[in-house]
């Protein structure tokens, strides 16, 4: 299985999957997809148009992982459903923040002995 997240000097990028128009916003736990790469995955109610969707999971991440909106941003993907998420802050203690606000699936899909 793939990681979700590859750290960084000066955070974290996390892999998403999002689906937009969701009857709530969530994190729904870790997924492999069938190529063996892993992801996050995400639903929020905002729809897909002039950015909303990339703004409510931007939002989404932020407050699971008790960051400021500000540090969180969608570098990659902003127009798909796979999406790169650029988080700041410190790598360790962020794939930790992850790892907590995954599901049902603590410490899945993470480089060993961070979370």
């Amino acid at each position: 299985m793939g990681e979700i997240l590859r750290l960084r000097p000066d955070g974290i990028d996390l892999f998403v999957r999002l689906t937009p128009k969701a009857a709530s916003d969530a994190l729904d736990g870790a997924e492999t997809a069938a190529d063996g790469r892993s992801h996050l995955k995400a639903r929020v109610r905002a729809v897909p148009e002039k950015g909303a969707a990339n703004l409510a999971l931007e939002r989404l991440v932020a407050r699971a992982l008790a960051v400021p909106v500000s540090s969180v941003a969608v570098v990659a993907g902003g127009t798909a459903r796979l999406k790169t998420l650029r988080v700041s802050g410190d790598p360790a203690e962020l794939a930790r923040r992850v790892s907590g606000a995954i599901p049902g699936k603590a410490c899945n899909g993470f480089p060993s002995g961070i979370a």
